[in-house]
């Protein structure tokens, strides 16, 4: 679930994937690397600098961020519990933007000074971050967090069927067409087409899959408005994250109002959701396309519904019918096919 501008622009080599971002995300995720979750857990910059080596295998960092992004839709479906879900999406960011916040102030890096990259990154922030978070949270009102988190995995077969209007450059193939046609067969699976979409609520699945649309939208706009900037990824995505949050703070008495109470379970997720699932989840993922590259970084992506499924399953006790794994198998092969590219000579 790539939840970031700076995320999703430095994954250079492939089409959008969530995060989820964005990111979808997530993936979920500008001059160096989403969102998402989500989401989920793309877009062309120059890569970033090549960063010291971690103390900690990169093969370790990479499964803790694909668990976090994996449980963020968990995280999503408590905290919806206890909060109204634009609650628990402006939690969330403001959890987020106090990680990126407080690692801006320790490096002494500086948010972007221009106007003209400040009303990009709104952009970028409304759909990478409030826009498909706030549809993931509504979504799971209704509908299992394994289901939210198979929609977020079709981030890339949106991503690329928006590249071949968008991107004139990213022309299709016979076989990222067959892994399109391939991925929403997988989906009519998810969604049982052949019962008439019976035991899933049809406006909380649209919800999740438009969440899951935004995405790409939101990584080619980065693509094509943000992609030659100089400031850093770290400061690029904090002012991202902060714009998220204020664009959420000014909507949110709108449609809702102040919690009369607390209850610490929800409380917890949606801090959980935000620190980790947001904020410490795109450090990892820096880290790692700053590593082993984006093409390696952004494998993440196809671990989320997996381990969204599994923690749903295992820890919510959520009913999981047999075409919603292979579903989400075919969705993912599907996804998979989309990102490939012919070999160079």
């Amino acid at each position: 679930m790539s939840s970031t501008a700076a995320t999703s622009s430095s994954r250079s080599t492939t089409t959008p994937t969530p995060a989820t971002p964005p990111v979808t995300h997530t993936p979920p995720t500008s001059p160096a690397p989403p969102s998402p979750a989500p989401s989920s857990p793309a877009p062309a910059s120059p890569a970033p600098p090549a960063a010291p080596r971690s103390a900690v295998d990169w093969r370790i960092r990479f499964a803790v961020l694909a668990l976090i992004w994996g449980f963020s839709f968990l995280f999503i479906k408590v905290g919806t519990q206890g909060y109204a879900p634009l609650h628990v999406t402006l939690g969330r960011m403001a959890f987020g933007t106090a990680v990126l916040a407080a690692v801006l102030v320790a490096k002494r890096d500086r948010l972007p000074r221009t106007l003209r990259t400040w009303v990009h990154l709104a952009v970028a922030a409304l759909f990478l971050n409030a826009l498909p978070f706030s549809l993931f949270a509504y979504s799971e009102l209704t509908i299992p967090s394994t289901l939210a988190g198979i929609c977020n995995a079709t981030s890339p077969l949106w991503g690329m069927a928006l590249s071949v209007v968008a991107l004139s450059e990213d022309r299709p193939t016979r076989r990222r067409v067959a892994g399109l046609g391939l991925g929403f067969l997988g989906v009519l699976t998810v969604l049982g087409a052949w019962q008439g979409f019976s035991g899933t609520d049809p406006l909380g699945t649209f919800m999740a899959l438009g969440a899951s649309l935004c995405y790409p939208i939101g990584w080619i706009y980065v693509r094509r408005t943000l992609a030659g900037s100089d400031n850093s990824s770290l400061s690029m995505s904090s002012a991202q994250l902060m714009l998220a949050t204020l664009q959420l703070a000014v909507v949110t008495p709108f449609f809702t109002s102040l919690p009369t109470s607390f209850p610490v379970v929800p409380l917890l997720a949606v801090i959980a959701l935000g620190a980790l699932g947001t904020g410490f989840a795109f450090l990892l993922q820096y880290g790692l396309v700053a590593e082993v590259g984006p093409t390696t970084a952004q494998m993440v992506t196809y671990f989320i519904p997996v381990i969204a499924t599994a923690a749903g399953v295992a820890v919510l006790d959520e009913h999981l019918a047999w075409n919603t794994p292979v579903g989400a198998l075919i969705v993912l092969v599907g996804a998979a096919l989309t990102q490939s590219r012919p070999r160079r000579s």
